[in-house]
């Protein structure tokens, strides 16, 4: 078996979100695609999309957006856009964050060099935990 953990560092934040997946079923059926492009890359959207159930997914995207947020200290607003958290997966199906310009210069900011995440969920619940860290 031929598995490597990513290098370790210094943590320098941490955050943690859990939402219930009704509620983003709720938003999606109500709001749908202006819900979507205002919370969601394209590349989220491209993902959760092809999945019988997206709202699960969503709602684990959604869960990630708050616990990066969360690490940050900022929660979203006037240093994190909703879309400035991408998740997407690694070679081994991980989930990864893609971040933009604005983020990218905040965890520049911060002094750390790269976001880890996991996500959960169930038929009622999403979870997500991220940590910042700085690499040694």
């Amino acid at each position: 078996m031929n598995i490597t953990l990513p290098p370790g560092g210094t943590l320098i934040g941490l955050g943690c979100d859990l939402i219930e997946v009704e509620r983003i079923q709720a938003i999606l059926a109500k709001h749908g695609e202006r819900f979507l492009k205002r919370i969601f890359t394209e590349e989220e959207q491209a993902y959760c999309n092809t999945l019988k159930y997206s709202h699960k997914h969503y709602a684990a995207r959604w869960a990630a957006k708050e616990a990066v947020s969360k690490c940050f200290t900022t929660g979203i607003g006037e240093h994190l856009d909703w879309t400035s958290i991408s998740v997407y997966h690694g070679r081994r199906k991980e989930p990864l964050v893609r971040l933009d310009a604005k983020a990218a210069a905040l965890l520049q900011a911060v002094g750390a060099t790269h976001v880890w995440l996991t996500l959960s969920h169930t038929e009622s619940h999403a979870m997500a935990v991220a940590a910042l860290v700085r690499n040694s």
